[in-house]
């Protein structure tokens, strides 16, 4: 029996009728409600693809806590967390419910955290079919007996719906509200997907690491086949998708886990790649799971067809698809594994400076995480001839609602408690800075990797590097000793010296925001200036 039939659960306490909600429909119902509804059309692969309109992408400008007895003095306030009262919150909330009065809507009940122990209830209500798609894809979906109980949170998401600014309290027409006494998230004036995912996040950012001690990650995991977990931080451009898709090891997700007790757990129940460029030599994985059921956003086909260029970018660079991830032929269902032996950072220094891979204590893995820096490469925009230094929090600066200190302390715990070893990895340039070195070979940083996880590297000599301190092995199998030490591979090692001191005044002037919250273990990481003879 489809699941259109099941009761539909009661919405009054959202002071929503359940008179027009299709409550829990099949994929194949949602697909078809879409189409009928003039929201997308079919792809040559059978996955439904949908335009987001205005929005392609996240708006962290419009992006607010209610703050009230909950989170005022929890919350890290900022341009990242910014306050919403409670008076604008429930006088919007009125609206948008007013909006959705009698119109056809659609509900969802799943949850987050693949760990039994952190499981988190979700109900999500879209205005359109394909918002629903989108939560049975990136959720993970219970069982008919866990459904139509109240959750513990609810999202109800409304694009149609446009705020009056003045009126409101919001910046411009769309919005994207946690208000965490009630437990609901807001969203109006914009379709993309994304606020739902990442809203949720940002809940569990808030509640897992004060409620639980359970550290939460914006991160992929894998795990091999000895059940030796390893987890990858890393910016866009860093790699992390590419390293973490390993055909040797089974994911655990692609995006978001915890790391609680006595696992690393997924917090969702699917995957939301970029597909800008998409191959089926590049990635595999994510270009055969493109299939029924997928959702793909803001792409366009080949003229004449249903064919879908990924190189063209006219709507967005950021085209994507979400799918479940049991659309990956070696996801680990249920999708959660032991503590972590490995722990990767990766980087794309656009400076030449960070080496390759190197070994980080305590303290340094605390500094690298709440810098969490990585280089945009020179030369996409006109006038722009350096590369551009990125710093993010926790790999995750837009989502976290705590201070990063939080975060990065509770991850130096987690290390001590269960000896983890921390690489920071390269993926960027060596034997020069963008423009006269050469970008990382990924046939070296996929030997790195594998040396790291096979414990090769723990037995390695190393050598400390002078302005920041880390660990850098002399010899790893499969790769050049020479390019090891990344001052090794430059024509002018004075030169060398003077990017050296630039790149850690850098990391030193980032972490001042940070230093009178921070530990003496982190504070006593910071990179030191090295003085250059001529």
């Amino acid at each position: 029996m489809s699941k259109a039939f099941l009761q539909k659960p009661d919405l009054s306490y959202l002071n929503l009728s359940s008179d027009n909600a299709f409550y829990q429909l099949e994929v194949a119902e949602l697909v078809e409600e879409a189409l009928k509804n003039g929201e997308g059309t079919l792809a040559d692969t059978g996955a439904l693809a949908i335009d987001t309109g205005k929005f392609t992408g996240r708006s962290p400008k419009d992006r607010f806590i209610v703050c009230d007895e909950v989170t005022r003095d929890a919350v890290w306030w900022g341009d990242i967390n910014i306050q919403f009262s409670e008076e604008n919150f429930n006088a919007l909330y009125d609206r948008v419910t007013s909006y959705l009065h009698g119109k056809q809507i659609y509900v969802r009940d799943a949850y987050a955290c693949a760990d039994e122990t952190y499981k988190t209830s979700i109900r999500v209500v879209t205005e359109k079919a394909f918002q629903n798609l989108f939560a049975n894809n990136l959720f993970l979906r219970p069982g008919k007996e866990a459904l139509g109980e109240q959750p513990e949170w609810t999202i109800i998401a409304a694009p149609g719906f446009l705020a009056d600014p003045e009126r409101d309290g919001t910046r411009q027409s769309n919005f994207s509200i946690l208000n965490f006494t009630k437990k609901i998230i807001l969203i109006g004036g914009t379709a993309y997907t994304g606020e739902i995912k990442k809203g949720i996040f940002s809940v569990l950012n808030f509640v897992l690491p004060q409620q639980r001690q359970t550290l939460s990650m914006h991160c992929s995991a894998n795990v091999g086949k000895e059940g030796d977990t390893a987890i990858f931080f890393g910016l866009s451009g860093t790699g992390k998708t590419t390293l973490s898709a390993d055909p040797n090891r089974g994911l655990i997700g692609d995006d978001e886990h915890g790391w609680g007790k006595d696992s690393v757990f997924n917090f969702e129940g699917g995957c939301y790649a970029k597909c800008v460029d998409l191959t089926a030599e590049k990635e595999p994985q994510i270009f055969n799971a493109i299939k029924f059921g997928s959702l793909l956003e803001n792409i366009n086909y080949f003229p004449g067809g249903r064919e879908v260029d990924f190189a063209n970018i006219d709507k967005t660079e950021n085209t994507r698809v979400a799918y479940p991830i049991h659309y990956i032929d070696n996801a680990v269902l249920p999708s959660i594994a032991g503590t972590p032996k490995n722990i990767f950072f990766l980087t794309a220094d656009a400076f030449g400076v960070l080496p390759p891979i190197s070994k980080l204590n305590t303290g340094q893995a605390m500094f690298h995480f709440i810098s969490g820096y990585t280089a945009k490469v020179a030369g996409t925009e006109a006038g722009v001839t350096e590369p551009q230094l990125t710093f993010s929090a926790c790999f995750g600066k837009a989502f976290l609602p705590l201070h990063p200190t939080r975060y990065a302390a509770l991850l130096g715990e987690k290390m001590k408690q269960h000896k983890v070893n921390v690489w920071l990895v390269n993926t960027g340039w060596s034997g020069g800075a963008y423009g006269t070195g050469k970008r990382m070979k990924l046939a070296y940083t996929r030997a790195m990797i594998t040396a790291a996880l096979n414990g090769q590297l723990e037995q390695a000599e190393f050598a400390e590097h002078p302005v920041f301190g880390l660990k850098m092995p002399l010899n790893c199998p499969g790769v050049p000793a020479e390019i090891l030490n990344p001052r090794n591979t430059w024509r002018n090692g004075q030169n060398y010296d003077v990017k050296a001191n630039e790149l850690a005044q850098a990391f030193i002037d980032n972490f001042k925001q940070f230093e009178k919250d921070a530990n003496e273990e982190m504070r006593s990481s910071l990179p030191k200036i090295t003085e250059i003879t001529v």
